[in-house]
């Protein structure tokens, strides 16, 4: 009865972490952005970055499975919460009170294994390891690349501005500051290609 009892809670966090499959993030749709990316979308992207790291652009040994496993339960609160941003009227304490309070019950759900996503979480929260830094990395990163993809699918440059002015100066690790220039070297070569053929 025990197990049965386990799998059932097994199942509900399951079904909890579904919704981020379909939840989309509050920014792009602030910003009237159709078709936005879901919050398990941008999840998928940092986590798929982390194997990115290398031997020659990781000089400091970042643990990758590490990095790996924080960038799938950073997020994890908002298929409780929600997708809470600046916009939405949300003191930083509120916000993270609200999210603590939902890792705790997706924690319960999932015994053992939740005490261990709950663990990453703080330490993603609190930024007190440097595979939490580089995750921190990762989330910016992943939203200008997502902001630079919607400003080329609707062909208008420097639209989403605000998602680059937010992140300048923040970046730490050495391979992410490389894709920020690559990023940023695209990004003014389209808007000069757009101003050419007289569509901005």
């Amino acid at each position: 009865m025990a197990l049965i009892a386990e799998n059932k809670k097994i199942l509900e966090f399951l079904e909890l972490v579904g919704r981020l499959k379909h939840v989309k993030r509050t920014g792009w749709v602030i910003c009237d952005i159709n078709d936005c990316e879901s919050i398990a979308g941008h999840m998928y992207r940092m986590g798929l970055m982390t194997f990115l790291l290398t031997d020659e652009n990781n000089p400091t040994n970042l643990d990758r499975f590490r990095c790996l496993q924080i960038a799938l339960v950073h997020d994890l609160a908002e298929c409780i919460v929600g997708d809470i941003t600046p916009h939405c009227g949300v003191s930083p304490e509120e916000k993270h009170r609200q999210e603590d309070e939902a890792m705790k019950k997706i924690a319960e759900l999932t015994g053992i294994a939740g005490d261990r996503m709950y663990e990453l979480y703080k330490e993603y929260e609190n930024q007190t390891s440097p595979e939490a830094q580089f995750a921190k990395d990762l989330d910016r990163y992943d939203m200008i690349l997502q902001a630079f993809e919607y400003e080329k699918r609707e062909n208008t440059p420097k639209k989403l501005e605000e998602f680059f002015s937010s992140t300048e100066g923040k970046f730490k690790h050495p391979f992410i500051k490389e894709l920020v220039n690559e990023l940023y070297k695209q990004r003014q070569e389209f808007e000069c290609k757009t101003l050419v053929n007289g569509n901005a």
